[in-house]
């Protein structure tokens, strides 16, 4: 059985919280993600200094179940990549790394292969596994990520790796209309994608993430 329990756990906190699934930027497609990156989050008196990205899956770069980057958003990928080199880039997928899922690892390795990029292996599905995340980035001193706040998390998913963001204290960008066209989509995406304008225009604001020099 293919349960998320960090998610059914962490959807009881937006009843007390509903900003907790806000992004603090959305764009409609991988392709619209602003270069350079750190200037999508400024404003406020907000100056990031994003160090490494978290990237997401289906239907994020890739068609939900493919590992192949979705062909239109080669270039922007390629450019992310470069922005972000080496492990600055992280996937971090509820399929692919995920140990209740993919046990042995071979989805993870398929898509690092694809992709060129390495591939989180994770106990704890998102929104809940900040923390490997993060061991993840301290684990590779050359990254240079101390403190949450200089992580972006990049996803299509307001419950999963939007509030994953929140929770850590990272920056989200939402990846709102992703790959696969609305009617394709779960009814729970379909639901979020009416859920966040539904908020935001009643005044909620995700929390600001704030570096350990503010």
């Amino acid at each position: 059985m293919n349960l998320n329990l960090s998610g059914t756990i962490n959807i009881f906190k937006l009843f007390l919280k509903p900003s907790l699934c806000l992004p603090h930027v959305s764009v409609s497609t991988f392709n619209e993600i602003p270069s350079p990156l750190e200037k999508a989050f400024e404003g406020q008196g907000r100056k990031p200094n994003i160090k490494a990205v978290v990237l997401d899956k289906d239907d994020c770069f890739a068609y939900p179940d493919t590992n192949e980057i979705y062909p239109s958003y080669a270039e922007r990928f390629r450019q992310l990549r470069k922005e972000y080199p080496g492990r600055r880039l992280l996937i971090v997928s509820n399929t692919a790394g995920a140990t209740t899922y993919d046990r042995d690892g071979t989805l993870a390795k398929e898509l690092e292969k694809a992709t060129d990029i390495s591939v989180l292996a994770h106990r704890i599905k998102k929104p809940g596994c900040g923390d490997e995340i993060m061991a993840h980035f301290r684990s590779h001193p050359e990254v240079g990520v101390t403190h949450p706040s200089q992580v972006a998390i990049i996803g299509d998913r307001l419950m999963t790796d939007m509030m994953l963001a929140n929770a850590m204290g990272s920056w989200g960008l939402w990846i709102k209309d992703g790959v696969k066209p609305l009617h394709e989509k779960s009814i729970f995406s379909r639901f979020e994608q009416r859920l966040g304008p539904f908020l935001m225009a009643r005044g909620y604001q995700p929390p600001n993430p704030q570096s350990p020099f503010e």
